[in-house]
């Protein structure tokens, strides 16, 4: 958002680590076990999604009209939407299945993740073949003790994700 620093940041990163080729085109490696279906000769993709998350926004609180009063909404929107999908994965892992289990089996929960353009783009990141860390901040301030401990609780919900990342 170039006019506003009230926003989320997404940035990611796709790494791909590909085997090397000889100049006779083979994989670099004259072995016979060196086949082409060995792990070494293929491709190895990873991706690392940053984010920063804007904080919720009270309207009272702050006072806003106007366009920033709809930037406000549209920030809380996505936060709730993004809560919802922490709350489906994370009652999925206090069950006991990962979130990739979850959605193989006919037992499936649905998790809201089209419902809000964050939730898309953090789909892999939450439930999918990742892991994932999250550092939560909060304010020691007692104006923010509410708001510090809804972070808290957020930050345990997420806690209870399984993912189960594999290669």
């Amino acid at each position: 958002n170039s006019v506003s620093s009230r926003s989320h940041a997404i940035c990611t990163l796709t790494v791909t680590i590909a085997p090397l080729e000889s100049s006779d085109g083979g994989s670099g490696s004259n072995n016979e076990e060196a086949s082409s279906s060995s792990p070494r000769n293929h491709a190895m993709r990873a991706k690392l999604t940053l984010v920063d998350l804007a904080g919720s926004e009270r309207i009272k609180r702050t006072g806003a009209e106007g366009a920033r009063m709809k930037e406000g909404i549209n920030i809380n929107k996505g936060l709730f939407v993004l809560g919802q999908v922490v709350s489906a994965l994370s009652e999925l892992g206090q069950s006991g299945k990962t979130s990739r289990s979850a959605s193989s089996g006919n037992n499936t929960s649905h998790i809201p993740y089209r419902d809000s353009k964050l939730t898309r783009l953090l789909q892999d990141s939450l439930g999918g073949n990742s892991r994932t860390v999250m550092i939560a901040c909060i304010s020691p301030a007692d104006s923010n003790v509410e708001e510090s401990t809804n972070t808290l609780r957020y930050a345990e919900r997420t806690r209870n994700i399984k993912n189960s990342a594999v290669r």
